[in-house]
């Protein structure tokens, strides 16, 4: 146990960090996820064993609804046992933080956080535990609905079939968003269509399924795979879009989407956004642009007017083209004139064009010298909790060294607030 919230039934129970919760109404815990349904109920027994190494068994009744306020120790990550010739962990460069290099496969993250996982380490008491404790959707990684073409792309030989996974579990109530990364000459044409048809038949147990371009740094790989080229996402575009159409005839909702960056990749147009439903794989890429344009036409209303200003808008490359029509509207509601600086990423090479890879060395070097700006706004997504780029750059060091205020935003309009911008 890390942490007691004060004034808590855990604190008036004498709880203290360092005490290990060892089971919940006879049954042992093995981590968040344990506690979190064993301690559903208003009436519980708990086992704990105290710092001081006295074990002591708490009989608690509390009032429907009261936490605990316990907070666990972070769980120890379940590791991926695959060795995907396109893995980002592997693409990274050396000197970064030691968590980037950890390679997570973890279905409990999939359930709490939307991390994809490939189920490739689940054990029989895995499934067992999921369907239990209901944890959907989960978020799955398919690439390839083939046994061999899936052991291959996961270069694992001892790989699941992982229809016959998604089958017990849909039979245990579970539902899935999943998702297909794309490596020309492997799962795309033919296989692409064969997977896509696979999932469908699974029935509205496959919420979504997104299909995403290999996405390569200056360090992966390159001698064992390439990127799509423009014909090859075009191509793929269509078969997801053949899909798509037959779902919405059948289902009512579109089911398959194209990645933005696959659009981008095939200089195609992106579908509007009324296409993507609720957006439920914009954090995988699929409608992040829509869903921007969305929410900022939203908060319009809420704009400080900001005449004259000069506004400065970070973002990577990929985006960049896109980012005129996406400030058009804070333009007209705010009076400021918007530039779009695009950032190439020093860190993994210009390849690497998502803006929320950009490392902070990078974004610096593009804004030190620009004092004709009144505000520059970068990507959220750039940063992690601890408000640190990928290349362990601090926000608030990079704000000391920039010559205009910055402020991190995630759709431009929640930092054009009043109360945004004065902060």
């Amino acid at each position: 146990m890390q942490a007691v919230s004060p004034d808590s039934i855990g604190a008036e129970l004498g709880l203290a960090p360092g005490t290990a919760l060892l089971a919940v109404n006879g049954r042992t815990i093995e981590d968040f996820l344990d506690w979190e349904f064993l301690t559903a109920d208003d009436a519980i027994l708990v086992h704990a064993r105290l710092p001081s190494g006295e074990e002591v068994e708490y009989d608690i009744e509390r009032p429907e609804g009261m936490p605990l306020g316990v907070t666990l120790e972070p769980p120890r990550i379940r590791r991926c046992a695959n060795h995907c010739d396109f893995c980002f962990v592997d693409g990274n460069p050396t000197g970064l933080r030691q968590a980037l290099y950890i390679r997570d496969d973890d279905y409990r993250l999939s359930f709490r956080y939307g991390n994809f996982a490939t189920l490739t380490n689940l054990k029989p008491w895995d499934v067992a535990r999921i369907i239990e404790y209901h944890l959907s959707p989960l978020y799955v990684s398919v690439h390839s609905t083939d046994p061999t073409v899936r052991r291959w792309l996961l270069r694992n030989p001892e790989a699941q079939d992982i229809l016959v996974q998604l089958r017990e579990l849909t039979d245990g109530g579970i539902q899935f968003h999943t998702q297909v990364v794309l490596v020309p000459e492997v799962n795309d044409g033919p296989e692409l269509e064969r997977s896509l048809r696979d999932l469908y038949s699974l029935g509205p147990a496959v919420l979504s399924v997104s299909v995403v371009p290999v996405a390569l740094t200056e360090y992966s790989k390159h001698q064992l795979v390439r990127s799509l080229s423009r014909d090859e996402c075009r191509a793929a575009i269509g078969i997801v879009e053949q899909s798509a159409t037959r779902a919405v005839a059948e289902r009512g909702h579109p089911w398959c989407f194209g990645a933005d960056e696959l659009y981008l990749r095939a200089d195609l147009p992106l579908p509007p956004a009324e296409w993507y439903g609720d957006f439920e794989q914009r954090e995988n890429g699929v409608g992040a642009v829509r869903y921007l344009q969305m929410r900022i036409a939203a908060g319009r209303e809420r704009l400080v007017g900001m005449t004259g200003k000069r506004v400065g808008v970070v973002t990577g490359t990929a985006m960049a083209p896109l980012m005129p029509q996406v400030v058009e509207g804070l333009a007209a509601a705010t009076g400021a004139r918007f530039e779009i600086i695009p950032v190439v990423n020093t860190l993994f090479g210009s390849a690497v064009t998502t803006a929320g890879l950009l490392p902070g060395a990078a974004i610096a070097a593009a804004l030190q010298h620009r004092r004709d700006l009144d505000l520059a706004l970068l990507p959220a997504e750039s940063v992690n909790d601890d408000l640190r780029f990928i290349d362990d750059l601090e926000a608030h060091d990079l704000a000391a060294r920039l010559p205009m205020p910055v402020r991190l935003s995630h759709d431009f309009a929640d930092v054009l607030e009043g109360a945004g911008v004065a902060a």
